[in-house]
């Protein structure tokens, strides 16, 4: 029988093994004995585990064994059902569909505690390898980074994996910048009422989700104002009503020639206060595929443009109102909390601008206080630029 000892630091337990190797046991903060990692060559480098393990447990540093040997599956699906109360349903989507096509099958039956930056750096690079593309490979990351670093803060793990790794680069994709005449030639190619719902995407920003989810009483003739509270989105074929991206809800100035064009629109419009504004034929809401392909594409080619998206009408209001009003104005119009989200994502230098500041810089120069010409603080000529066409 091997022979067993108390430690000599008097924690835990040391005995011989018939291979002449040593083990050592010792008491975890629930008083469970348990066996450490690996046998010892002699009972010195025993006790001096022990050691370890007891600075761990005094100093709360200690995490239960069994702890670790979850499966990223069995941590992943505890941890979706727990985040996903707080998330929206399209995220909630979104992650379970990474979670169940791109984590589990390469790390499902993995230990949370084996692994290692080495380990994700390579299923990133298996996931390259497959050809995914940038955009769902840092999808897939950035889901596997939110568990590990859950997994982490719940004492599964000591540390993250996810560190260290290097993502492959986002392609530099720039929107398509119109410019409003052009944007208004798109509203009179459209059919009614797409044209009204156009207007609204590129002369007061929305979303295509949140245009998609107006209803009757989100707007007020009367004030020429538009509450824009809902977005409409589609998940697994599924479509949901639910607040703007981010919770950003905004009341926006509509212009007078829009809000005309609106009030003609719902004296028509059947039904009541939560009637929406924008239907298919059948009276259902509408999905944005099908909408895209009947109605704005076919406005695009009769206003002569090509490679224009809903979208970029989006990025296009950000863009004049950023030029004209400043960046805040421009983040309050968009529904963004951060103007950094603005001027990165949306708002583009408009042509002439660099050209202009050169001009300007001259005259400053020379000890004038603005050029020939050039604007000062936001007084300008009507050009059309931060207003909406007579027709939209």
């Amino acid at each position: 029988m091997p022979r067993k000892r108390k430690s000599r630091r008097g924690f835990g337990r040391v005995r011989k093994l018939p291979s002449g190797r040593y083990q050592a046991r010792y008491p975890g903060p629930d008083g469970v004995l348990r066996p450490a990692d690996r046998t010892f060559a002699t009972t010195t480098d025993a006790d001096l585990w022990l050691a370890k393990k007891r600075v761990e447990i005094e100093e709360g540093r200690w995490l239960d064994p069994a702890e670790g040997a979850t499966t990223v599956r069995a941590w992943s699906a505890r941890w979706l059902a727990a985040v996903s109360p707080q998330l929206k349903p399209k995220t909630q989507a979104s992650y379970r569909s990474l979670i169940n096509s791109r984590i589990n099958p390469t790390l499902g039956d993995r230990e949370l505690s084996s692994l290692r930056p080495i380990t994700v750096t390579e299923w990133v690079a298996q996931m390259k390898g497959d050809g995914l593309s940038a955009s769902r490979i840092r999808q897939a990351y950035r889901v596997l980074s939110q568990l590990m670093a859950s997994a982490a803060d719940n004492g599964m793990i000591t540390q993250t994996p996810c560190r260290g790794v290097r993502l492959p680069r986002m392609p530099q994709t720039e929107p398509h910048i119109l410019t409003p005449l052009e944007a208004s030639r798109l509203v009179r190619g459209a059919s009614a009422p797409n044209d009204l719902l156009i207007g609204l995407l590129a002369f007061a920003g929305l979303r295509i989700g949140e245009a998609f989810a107006l209803r009757r009483i989100d707007v007020d003739v009367a004030g020429r104002l538009l509450c824009v509270d809902e977005n409409l989105s589609e998940a697994n074929g599924a479509l949901i009503f639910d607040t703007p991206k981010s919770h950003q809800k905004r009341v926006l100035s509509l212009a007078p020639s829009l809000v005309k064009r609106l009030a003609a629109y719902l004296d028509e419009l059947p039904g009541g206060d939560d009637a929406l504004l924008f239907t298919n034929g059948a009276g259902r809401p509408l999905r944005y595929n099908q909408w895209r392909k009947a109605h704005f594409d076919p406005a695009v080619a009769a206003a002569g443009l090509t490679d224009v998206t809903p979208h970029d009408l989006r990025a296009s209001h950000g863009t004049w109102v950023a030029d004209r009003y400043g960046v805040m104005t421009a983040a309050h119009r968009l529904g963004h909390s951060n103007a950094s989200v603005t001027t990165r994502h949306y708002a583009r230098p408009v042509a002439g601008r660099d050209a202009e500041v050169a001009t300007a810089s001259d005259a400053w120069l020379e000890g004038h206080d603005c050029a020939p010409g050039a604007r000062k603080g936001h007084d300008d000529d009507d050009d059309g630029t931060a207003g909406v066409p007579a027709r939209v």
